[in-house]
């Protein structure tokens, strides 16, 4: 009898330990991976359910508000720089949108929301580099800076943010991204060495300073103490990079349709328009002056920086209305998705940019060891497209401090045969392209053939518009 009960109690104790190990699996508190022959997980690279512990299960406009900020103190995973270890890291393109930001609009007849644009080591968010970095951009007279750029600052100093000012917030964003890129890139694929000279780099940017000062703090932490002699920043004038071929008519006439279908979808909006008449009232002025100061653009800022959303006399702004406007731009995007007007627009927008980045990728698989790490600082409007004109229709719009990386790599084992990855806030979103959506089902290999994306920037994408060259789809009016 004793032995039998020993047994049923060894049995429960049993049952209940493989009832834990598939619970603590099903929340991704251990790891399940197995490694197959080639080096690789054999886990899917797609995640096939939402993160409980940190994902609502549904559109949540307030987390999503909160994914927007992207606060530095939120630890992220990174899959950067992952391959089979027979492959050899021979390039990386990046693409940053801006950190943190004060507001391009101000809501009229309330108070600017109080935020410092004074770096201050010991104020939070802050960074172990921080102090250093300020005192490195002190020196920076030697490098050469193209057009205007010259003339900006190099880091933000108003006590007062100025409109559109890159705060501490984005400055700290920056130099994580830096920091995770040095680490990744430099320290452990050995991408630059520390002789690296200056034709190893390649940096451009648009002309405001909140672009300048975030390439700035992430060139700061990937290369630590830089010689500014080797510094030399182009000036891109375009918000959409596209250099000498940003006369492109069918492109103006497809970003006309898609701010047409937005119009469309914002005065059907009930509840957005209530909210509007609500607001207007409460800083009294007119709906329509209240529409036009883009009233979510300057709430962000008050919502990521935890200040109280303004007030007057007649009441105060609070989180229903907020909630209600960022709900509208949600739906916004989804549509957007769904009606393909801004995929049209943003085939043609970003052609120029994917275009160069064909070039670049194309010489160094020749031999060339110039410009393997490019780094281009822009904006939610240059990231964006580059997103849908990929056909990454899930990626949620770019927050503070984005980033998209092209990695490209040589196969150790065949060194002619290249392949690429791209990555969207250190997520691998190769395989969520229109071009190499399919390939991991017939490779192995954790990665896209270049010729792939070279066939989809040089020939593929001219074919939804009847085309075969980039002009003839900026110039052939649709039948």
């Amino acid at each position: 009898m004793l032995f039998r009960n020993r047994f049923l109690l060894l049995l429960a104790l049993a049952a209940l330990l493989a009832f834990l190990s598939l619970s603590l699996q099903f929340l991704h508190l251990i790891p399940v991976n197995s490694v197959r022959e080639d080096g690789l997980s054999t886990k899917s690279r797609k995640r096939i359910m939402p993160d409980l512990l940190t994902e609502p299960p549904a559109i949540d406009p307030v987390y999503e508000a909160h994914v927007y900020c992207n606060i530095p103190t939120i630890a992220e995973r990174s899959m950067e720089g992952h391959a089979p270890h027979y492959f050899k890291l021979v390039s990386v393109q990046v693409l940053i949108r801006h950190g943190d930001r004060y507001p391009l609009y101000a809501i009229p007849k309330t108070k600017r929301p109080d935020i410092d644009c004074l770096l201050q080591p010991n104020r939070k968010p802050s960074h172990p580099q921080l102090e250093a970095f300020i005192k490195h951009m002190s020196k920076g007279s030697a490098a050469q800076m193209g057009g205007s750029l010259s003339s900006l600052p190099r880091y933000p100093s108003h006590s007062l943010c100025e409109m559109g000012e890159l705060t501490q917030t984005g400055v700290v964003q920056h130099l994580k991204n830096g920091q995770l890129l040095r680490d990744i890139y430099v320290n452990k694929h050995k991408l630059l060495l520390s002789d690296w000279t200056a034709k190893q780099l390649y940096l451009e940017t648009t002309g405001k300073s909140r672009t300048l000062q975030s390439a700035l703090a992430l060139l700061y932490t990937f290369l630590p103490d830089f010689d500014w002699k080797k510094i030399n920043i182009r000036h891109q004038w375009s918000t959409i990079f596209c250099s000498g071929s940003c006369n492109c008519p069918m492109r103006n006439h497809y970003l006309e349709e898609e701010q047409r279908r937005q119009y469309s979808l914002r005065v059907k909006n009930n509840d957005l328009e209530k909210i509007y008449v609500a607001m207007a009232k409460i800083v009294g002025i007119p709906t329509r002056q209240l529409r036009a100061s883009n009233p979510i653009d300057s709430l962000l800022c008050y919502f990521c920086h935890n200040v109280s959303f303004p007030c007057t006399k007649t009441g105060c702004i609070d989180m229903e209305h907020f909630k209600v406007i960022k709900r509208h731009q949600l739906e916004d995007e989804r549509e957007r998705q769904e009606k393909k007007l801004y995929f049209l627009y943003a085939l043609l927008a970003t052609h120029p940019l994917l275009n160069q980045t064909v070039n670049r990728l194309q010489r160094i698989v020749e031999g060339k060891k110039e410009e393997v790490f490019v780094l281009y600082s822009a904006h939610d409007v240059t990231l964006s497209p580059v997103l849908s004109a990929l056909g990454i229709t899930d990626a949620r719009f770019p927050r503070f401090a984005a980033r998209l990386v092209f990695e490209l790599w040589q196969d150790g084992k065949r060194p002619k045969d290249h392949f690429i990855r791209i990555l969207y806030n250190g997520a691998d979103v190769t395989f969520q392209t229109s071009f190499c959506r399919d390939y991991y089902k017939q490779s192995t290999k954790p990665m896209c053939p270049l010729e792939k994306f070279v066939n989809f920037v040089t020939r593929d994408v001219f074919l939804i518009f009847n085309s075969t060259s980039y002009y003839d789809a900026c110039h052939r009016r649709p039948l």
